[in-house]
């Protein structure tokens, strides 16, 4: 059994759309986290059994007690506000608390359409599974806050991205995956208490020594949303880690580094640059 919670659920289905992820063909597991699994008290629930691993993080077998969802956003991009974006490739399974008692998201990339899709097949292609398993773990040893990755299994099937290419579900483990868009979505909906439902949801999840209730609590989130994003990019620079797409849709209020699509590390320093 894993023990999988979904405390998003209780903000109101304005914040998401239930959907389920759509089977693959031949889920085979190619990359796993066991350091990850352990911290999160998997490991043993599954026994380390690769086939049991490849057919759940590709979301085949899903657990009893998931509760998979799109999570709907906003997304600022290229100066334009896309008001209504959402995870048009991912599905949320759910939370697992780890063995210090956090909180973490459990969500599979790649695993197939959801409402938010937008005509799009809901895959995503192995190497880009491969680069985000491989930059988040480089930026998690680092010491940059980051999600991460718990697995990369291949679908058996193929993807079209300028050609045929492999198939992979990837699984991302986040403190949060609450965004600057997810805000600007509720900013932008017809419903006033949606933005404040979700500053209440957003301090009690990630600023629990946030004041308890007025206006302080609000402005507490505000200022320290702001702090951690404005931390982490400068560990970023620090770095040399260039974001390729740092849209609203990309920045979580937690302060992690999320979505490795286009990204890279600057492999040389040229002051007069």
């Amino acid at each position: 059994m894993l023990n999988f919670s979904n405390s998003y659920s209780l903000l109101g289905d304005a914040f998401y759309e239930r959907a389920s992820p759509t089977p693959v063909a031949q889920p085979r597991l190619l990359l796993w986290n066991s350091a990850l699994a352990d911290q999160l008290q998997i490991a043993a629930p599954l026994n380390n059994d690769p086939i049991l691993q490849a057919q759940i993080f590709s979301g085949n077998q899903l657990p009893n007690n998931a509760d998979p969802m799109a999570l709907a956003y906003s997304g600022h991009q290229f100066g334009q506000l896309n008001p209504k974006l959402g995870d048009g490739r991912a599905h949320l399974l759910g939370e697992l608390v780890d063995k210090d008692q956090q909180r973490f998201d459990i969500q599979l990339k790649g695993s197939g359409p959801t409402p938010y899709s937008r005509q799009g097949d809901g895959r995503c292609a192995l190497g880009p599974a491969l680069r985000e398993y491989i930059m988040s773990e480089a930026m998690y040893f680092l010491g940059v806050p980051t999600s991460r990755c718990l697995a990369v299994v291949a679908t058996g099937e193929t993807v079209y991205r300028e050609g045929a290419k492999p198939g992979a579900v990837v699984t991302r483990v986040a403190a949060s995956h609450i965004r600057v868009g997810t805000f600007q979505f509720a900013a932008t909906s017809d419903d006033p208490d949606n933005v404040r439902a979700l500053a209440d949801f957003a301090a009690a999840r990630l600023y629990p020594e946030a004041p308890d209730s007025g206006p302080e609590r609000y402005t507490y989130v505000l200022r320290e949303a702001a702090k951690r994003q404005a931390s982490l990019i400068a560990q970023w620079m620090g770095f040399g880690f260039v974001h390729g797409v740092m849209n609203t849709d990309n920045m979580c209020v937690s302060g992690e580094t999320i979505d490795y699509g286009p990204c890279a590390f600057i492999d040389d320093f040229y002051p007069a640059k």
